[in-house]
């Protein structure tokens, strides 16, 4: 870096530093209450009520004009405030709550609830379990078959395992 670059940036940097100096001044002057004389220059050039208008127009700008002032007013720490806006927690309560009850609601109405509160696509449903298909009953015993055998080969053939 070259020292005339080197140079220019400080310059700049010392003027920033000026006008943020500059800028707070101002921000101070614009606080205090206004004189008579800057005042007279925003009241209007109507005759009547000027007077009126320049003491509401100076004691609107100042710092300390409006201050709110409660007697006996009690001071409270940042501590007792931070507390008090803190919220409880409920956990507890809750969970002592939830464990002394004794009623269990039954699978369908829970099963309905989950149901309810699913989304609505697809994916969102699982596939419902499939029900066990029941064997059908034969409609002849044993005997029967065995009869059958001996009528149909003429002996009772054994199933080979």
């Amino acid at each position: 870096m070259s020292a005339s670059l080197v140079r220019r940036g400080l310059e700049l940097f010392n003027s920033d530093v000026k006008d943020v100096g500059k800028v707070k001044k101002k921000k101070k002057q614009q606080q205090t209450t206004p004189g008579s004389a800057s005042v007279m220059e925003l009241v209007s050039t109507k005759r009547q009520g000027v007077t009126r208008q320049v003491k509401r127009l100076q004691g609107r700008l100042g710092p300390g004009k409006s201050k709110a002032t409660v007697k006996d007013k009690r001071i409270k720490s940042a501590v007792e405030e931070f507390r008090k806006k803190q919220k409880k927690s409920q956990m507890s309560t809750n969970l002592k709550y939830f464990m002394e009850a004794d009623y269990k609601a039954p699978e369908s109405h829970s099963l309905k609830i989950l149901s309810h509160n699913s989304g609505r696509q697809s994916r969102n449903h699982p596939e419902p379990p499939a029900k066990k298909a029941k064997e059908t009953p034969s409609l002849f015993t044993e005997k029967e078959f065995q009869q059958f055998q001996k009528e149909y080969f003429g002996r009772t053939v054994e199933e080979k395992k």
